[in-house]
């Protein structure tokens, strides 16, 4: 029996080796593809910080980083994962929030407030192109300007790997692992459209959060789990018991 990751590339490959480590053989659909958008800041603005709620979104960015003059500015990571990516990236000056966009916008405002950041600065957010959450328009409410500058899209996967709908069509899969909205909405039409999703919906749904879940309830999945926090350690956590359940 198999755990099926949905994650994109390069992050799946991350997820699948834990996932090993722990015990489990491990398939991979990723139903999203990273795209990078060209970057281009003409203005003369002086930032305060930067914003990134996605690793996408330094990935996209690094070979520009080291002539944008971002490296030098103190960088807000919406978690751990794109906290690495932008210290592998250069930056020296990294504060990580708690896994999500509402953990983000308050690590900033707090930031004000410990005199870490200056109020009503000038921020740049390196965005994906569909946003979940209006962060900017929430920092923006607290008395920033927020220049959002888009850097990546991330497009669905059509198709399902062979051998992914093979074990489907089998029963080989026994949970599948979500971690974005858009991520769980690409898998559940790629699973309509290869014919599987009965069987697809039949198994646990461990997702990185409630918004995730709700795209799988919504579809008619009854066994759907939510991570106790929003970060991988705490979904695999939501694995392991979905799988006793199962056993049960």
């Amino acid at each position: 029996m198999s755990i099926l990751v949905t994650r994109p590339h390069p992050d799946n490959e991350a997820t699948a080796e834990n996932l090993r480590a722990r015990g489990h053989v491990v398939l991979l659909a990723p139903v999203l593809k990273f795209e990078p958008v060209a970057f281009h800041d003409e203005s003369e603005t002086g930032y305060g910080a930067v914003i990134v709620t996605s690793a996408n979104a330094i990935r996209a960015v690094a070979p520009q980083l080291p002539d944008l003059g971002l490296l030098e500015l103190p960088l807000f990571a919406v978690g751990e994962h794109t906290a690495a990516a932008a210290r592998d990236a250069g930056f020296a000056e990294v504060i990580v929030a708690g896994g999500d966009a509402a953990s983000l916008r308050d690590k900033v405002m707090h930031s004000a407030r410990d005199k870490l950041l200056k109020k009503k600065s000038t921020l740049l957010y390196l965005a994906g192109a569909d946003l979940s959450r209006d962060l900017g328009g929430e920092l923006g409410a607290e008395g920033y300007s927020v220049v959002t500058q888009t850097t990546y899209r991330m497009a669905p996967v059509k198709l399902l790997p062979r051998d992914v709908c093979e074990s489907f069509a089998a029963h080989g899969i026994e949970a599948v692992l979500h971690y974005s909205r858009r991520s769980a909405r690409a898998f559940l039409e790629a699973a309509r459209g290869e014919g599987v999703e009965i069987s697809a919906l039949a198994i646990p749904q461990c997702c990185l959060s409630e918004t995730v879940a709700g795209v799988l309830r919504e579809a008619g999945a009854s066994q759907v789990l939510v991570a106790a926090t929003p970060d991988e350690n705490a979904l695999f956590d939501t694995l392991e018991r979905a799988l006793r359940t199962r056993l049960a």
